[in-house]
């Protein structure tokens, strides 16, 4: 366990495989798989775990300080692409059926499906809730394949466009008004409340975030949670992740099950998003370039990125971020959904 420990360490350092995460759990890992240590039992790593992860706080806030860097301006623009984001929770169940198939129980097999929704907090969020023994197997994975997002994510979309499809271009998109983005915090928080209330604490933080930044009067709450907040809720996310990642916990079947499920989330999740998108233009009359459907997997915004890219290796002159940042926005949302419907339906 300490030689995967200093991978994930080297991997974050020297490769830049989300740093920011797989550092700290790495070093968190070394820390209480150091023989005779007892900071998993009762140093100050067992005291994260146990009032800050179990209690759910930090991937809480940690949603709180997302919120307060999102602009949802390109998702209100095209509310369209609100069904691509929904499109890629495809994975989620594609894992969550095939977990089931290897014998995992429903309440193991949600904790590993929203493995394909890409987003870290919500896997922390509901496998506490649901199977907190896949802690360590689950975070891991979230993270570890979130930085693999420009590696995983072309395979698939080049296989399911063809040159011509990723040259497409679209419309700017119009210019949202400061009112539109208060309304939609509070419209998306009240309807969330209403339909899924298990779901409301994480899509709840998550507008409270972004009204911070969008009210214009609250600036200080909105830098204080994109930063200070965000910055000190990750240190400790990584660290307890990783102090829960014992030689004894880790090292078995059902890990290496884990880590293969989240790659089949990952890439049934991006082809969700780009079928559907191809399946919308026969009925558009505006075509869509059918790679932002990719970007419906919630890794905000490196799955954006990635169709940006390979959008610009067609045609250098053509920029789809924005629109592709509409789909990746409704992913973050979608997910949390989707994990908030999992815990109603499963938890006890």
């Amino acid at each position: 366990m300490i030689a995967i420990a200093l991978l994930l360490i080297y991997l974050g350092i020297y490769r830049k495989m989300e740093p920011l995460l797989l550092v700290p759990i790495g070093f968190g890992a070394m820390l209480v798989n150091i023989p005779s240590s007892d900071m998993a039992v009762n140093g100050i790593l067992a005291l994260f775990v146990e009032y800050l992860i179990k209690t759910e706080i930090v991937p809480l806030l940690i949603f709180l300080g997302i919120g307060a860097l999102i602009d949802f301006g390109p998702l209100i623009a095209n509310p369209m692409t609100f069904l691509l984001g929904a499109a890629a929770q495809i994975g989620v169940f594609v894992a969550f059926m095939l977990a089931t198939l290897l014998g995992f129980n429903l309440a193991e097999a949600a904790s590993i499906g929203i493995i394909g929704g890409a987003d870290g907090p919500t896997t922390i969020y509901i496998t506490t809730a649901l199977s907190p023994h896949l802690l360590a197997a689950t975070a891991v994975a979230a993270y570890s394949y979130m930085s693999l997002v420009p590696l995983i994510q072309p395979p698939v979309i080049k296989a399911l466009t063809s040159r011509e499809e990723r040259r497409m271009r679209m419309k700017p998109l119009r210019e949202v008004s400061k009112n539109e983005k208060i309304a939609f915090s509070v419209v998306v928080t009240l309807v969330t409340g209403s339909l899924v209330p298990s779901a409301l604490p994480l899509v709840g933080m998550l507008m409270a975030g972004n009204l911070f930044r969008e009210s214009g009067v609250t600036d200080r709450l909105a830098k204080g949670a994109s930063e200070e907040l965000l910055n000190i809720m990750t240190i400790i996310l990584g660290l307890s992740i990783g102090s829960t990642m014992q030689a004894s916990s880790f090292l078995r079947l059902d890990t290496l099950f884990v880590l293969t499920l989240g790659v089949v989330a990952f890439a049934s999740a991006t082809a969700g998003g780009v079928l559907l998108a191809k399946l919308m233009n026969l009925f558009l009359r505006e075509k869509i370039n059918p790679m932002i459907g990719a970007a419906g997997v919630s890794a905000v915004p490196m799955s954006a990125r990635v169709v940006q890219r390979l959008a610009a290796e067609e045609d250098p002159d053509n920029f789809v971020l924005m629109h592709a940042m509409g789909p990746n926005i409704a992913g973050v949302i979608g997910t949390a959904v989707v994990a908030g419907a999992f815990i109603q339906l499963l938890g006890m």
